[in-house]
């Protein structure tokens, strides 16, 4: 019987060690299912299908021997040049949906299928890889669909340049086409098409040239509309996408971002205080931090909060921020010296705007008061409160259990 207790204790303890209700997993499949693993899969097929197309270009000539291939005749000059396009499409849309953009999610369901077709136009063995990893991209990409739901956030101008440039080719290509007896080189729609690429982006290699006075006029209107066009929406695209990539190496905003902002609290300095009220605040409204720290300032930029690195104090730094048009203002600098100057440069700026600030020291919530704050909070009154509250609540006998009773819940002057 002895031996029987042994055995059962013995058994009891080997399965208090080893015996689990819930069963460990090696392999966490959660990781390798969510977006982070679309983007990849993307970016690796646009390497493959470039790797592909060089591969196939090296090559010179292509027979077509895939299934698909009687629904395409002539097309193996097309196949040289298919992998290098979609590479190069595959990664624009990529980088769309890095940043989750809804748009490049659908691009990528139309692209995505449209390349895995090499192979079966081929049937080459080298073009299999990039059937096998789009196969698996694809399905990975409409299993996360929603992650990819940010808007294509484009300016009024930047959608008139892009509106203009898009105009204008197609002006030029049929303007072309239906004048092509009045000119050497164009024959076909392509012809026309690549006459207005050439012309319009200033390359213009004399292999397509006007023959009449009227053809003439039509080529000054295109290199007038279609290069200005091409300049114009260039532009518009690029000097944002370079003014992010600057701010975001400095943890800064950029005056294209500010100026969206409306209703936004402004929040002055970055410290101990701040961090708290921004895990508030934060998904609740639009959020600007000024602070001249660096560092807090890229570790917010970080997080997703907007972020402007300069002096809080400062009348032109707030009127960047758009103080004019905040909601509120919350003043935490932790130096009460450069909270007063705050509050007073931010009532300058706007008489009307809520301001509440923290004051470090108890000695200075009169001053901070007496400058234009509607309401100054003192985070050491505060916390010396809750700790007289709370070991009231511990100690009163007929108050434990009940911390919003209105005995526990006051402290004696």
């Amino acid at each position: 019987m002895a031996s029987d207790t042994r055995d059962g204790h013995s058994n009891a303890a080997l399965d208090e060690l080893f015996d689990h209700a819930e069963r460990v997993r090696l392999v966490d499949w959660a990781s390798f299912s969510d977006a982070k693993t679309t983007v990849l899969l993307l970016s690796a097929f646009a390497v493959v299908s470039f790797i592909t197309g060089l591969s196939h270009l090296s090559g010179g000539t292509e027979t077509l021997n895939g299934p698909l291939a009687s629904l395409f005749p002539g097309a193996e000059t097309l196949v040289l040049l298919y992998g290098v396009f979609f590479a190069f499409v595959i990664g624009v849309l990529t980088v769309g949906v890095q940043r989750r953009v809804k748009v490049a999610w659908y691009g990528v369901l139309v692209a995505l299928p449209l390349a895995m077709l090499l192979p079966l136009l081929t049937a080459d063995a080298i073009d299999v890889p990039l059937f096998l990893i789009g196969a698996v991209a694809l399905p990975h990409a409409i299993r996360n669909r929603q992650h990819f739901d940010q808007a294509l956030d484009l300016s009024p101008f930047q959608i008139a340049a892009l509106t203009a440039f898009v105009g204008a080719q197609v002006y030029g290509t049929l303007g072309a086409y239906v004048m092509r007896e009045e000119f050497v080189g164009i024959g076909t729609l392509t012809d026309a098409f690549y006459y207005i690429i050439v012309t319009g982006t200033t390359v213009g290699y004399g292999d397509a040239t006007p023959t009449t006075q009227v053809a003439k006029l039509f080529t000054l209107s295109v290199i007038i509309l279609a290069t200005g066009s091409f300049t114009v929406a260039t532009g518009s695209l690029l000097v944002p996408a370079i003014e992010s990539r600057i701010s975001n190496a400095f943890g800064i905003m950029n005056a294209s971002e500010l100026s969206l902002f409306e209703d936004h609290v402004l929040v002055l300095g970055y410290g101990e205080i701040t961090e708290p009220l921004l895990d508030e605040l934060v998904g609740t409204t639009d959020i600007v931090v000024v602070t001249e720290d660096t560092d807090g300032a890229t570790t917010l930029r970080e997080e997703g909060v907007n972020v402007l690195t300069a002096d809080p104090t400062d009348a032109d730094t707030l009127r960047d921020a758009r103080v004019d048009s905040a909601s509120g203002v919350v003043v935490a600098t932790e130096d009460d010296a450069r909270d007063v100057l705050a509050v007073l440069a931010a009532r300058q700026e706007n008489p009307d705007v809520r301001i509440v600030a923290a004051a470090t020291n108890q000695k200075h919530v009169d001053k901070l008061d007496n400058v234009g704050a509607d309401e100054v909070i003192s985070p050491t009154i505060i916390g010396g409160q809750m700790l007289g509250q709370a070991v009231r609540q511990e100690t009163g006998g007929e108050n434990e259990g009940e911390p919003d009773g209105d005995e526990g819940g006051e402290l004696d002057g």
